[in-house]
């Protein structure tokens, strides 16, 4: 677990906030939670009697949760419930104050939207767009981060076909094929562009996207050409996929003599664009 300084929630109320490295997510202060979302004065024994009551209808946002040492009010370090994202809007869910209201009819109109684009693809790569466009990114970069989704979905269409699981061998494939080309795990890329939840691809430059792109195709039409049974076959195939993009790195950086893999995040990089913007 490592540190991270409280976020802000309703202008000046603080949820004390903690990232967990190993499984890449924020977990939240419940009490926190309580005291910005709710009327009461005791927002401990608000949270003790939500929990009671949760308990006996075997709620599992309660059952499975657990608690961590965060900075207390007298400035010790106290076991805290705490709950990840999900969780906390489960349990916002079963928070009877107008203040939750907002937050209930946000997750309710995700919900919908998120239904929308099952029955419609269409409305998702819209909306996708509208997205990256008012986050600051330039449409070029935009149309490639498209593509980028079609080819990832090829291969993952392909992985379904030869059985790999999803979750787990997904992302140990995913990381054979970024280790072969970027010489990083995904984990250590973005440690590298010091992100925490951040999606790696959104944070890529456009060369990185070509690449990672060249290595997931790569890979893709190696596994449906050799057709593996096993997955340590396609695991092998990952590493092949993304070594031909690799060695097509080497040789850009041996001609341009610069490193293609970057420590720019795409935050940093669209701060940087905005501030010559505003000097134009």
């Amino acid at each position: 677990m490592s540190n991270k300084t409280s976020i802000k929630l309703f202008e000046q109320n603080q949820v004390r906030s903690i990232w967990s490295d190993e499984e890449e997510k924020w977990y939240f202060s419940i009490v926190d939670i309580m005291s910005v979302l709710t009327e009461s004065v005791d927002a401990h024994a608000y949270w003790r009697k939500l929990k009671q009551r949760l308990k006996e209808e075997g709620n599992e946002t309660v059952t499975n949760g657990h608690a961590l040492k965060m900075v207390a009010a007298d400035g010790k370090m106290r076991l805290t419930d705490v709950a990840d994202t999900e969780q906390l809007f489960r349990l916002i869910q079963s928070i009877p104050s107008p203040k939750a209201e907002p937050f209930k009819l946000w997750i309710a109109k995700v919900a919908r939207g998120r239904i929308d684009e099952i029955e419609d693809p269409e409305i998702g790569i819209d909306r996708l767009m509208e997205t990256y466009l008012k986050k600051g990114y330039s449409k070029e970069w935009i149309n490639q981060r498209l593509k980028s989704i079609e080819v990832r979905k090829e291969l993952t269409d392909e992985w379904e076909n030869r059985s790999v699981k999803k979750g787990q061998e997904y992302a140990i494939l995913t990381d054979e094929i970024t280790k072969a080309w970027s010489g990083f795990s995904v984990k250590e890329y973005k440690k590298y562009k010091d992100l925490k939840k951040e999606n790696l691809r959104d944070n890529m430059t456009n060369l990185e996207l070509v690449l990672n792109m060249l290595a997931e195709a790569t890979t893709t039409e190696i596994s449906k050409e050799k057709n593996p049974k096993t997955f340590e076959e396609s695991k092998n195939i990952a590493k092949q996929g993304g070594t031909i993009a690799g060695n097509t790195r080497k040789e850009i950086e041996e001609k341009t003599g610069k490193k293609v893999v970057s420590p720019i995040s795409a935050k940093k990089l669209l701060k940087e664009n905005y501030k010559q913007l505003k000097k134009k």
